[in-house]
């Protein structure tokens, strides 16, 4: 095998094994965040009743104001500017 084929073979074997790397780094900057509340709006929650307004620091570690809802059979704490139809 010439030097230019076992260099690209090479290559391209290295590149295969680096594409989960580089899926699992994407994923952990947030564009394949979790689905679902955080749980510090769970958190919020805790205790209180549906109407009942709470804050909590955000993913972004921002303080937000809220209102507890129930949201799929939880309660959970949704930002007073939380885009409708979520």
């Amino acid at each position: 095998m010439k030097q230019s084929a076992k260099f690209k073979l090479a290559l391209i074997t290295g590149l295969i094994c680096l594409m989960p790397m580089v899926a699992f780094a994407a994923d952990q900057q947030g564009q394949g965040r979790p689905k679902g509340p955080p749980p510090e709006a769970i958190a919020a929650c805790e205790g209180k009743s549906a109407g009942d307004s709470v804050e909590f620091t955000g993913r972004r570690g921002d303080t937000l104001k809220a209102t507890c809802q129930e949201v799929e059979g939880q309660l959970v704490a949704v930002p007073d500017n939380a885009p409708q139809g979520r």
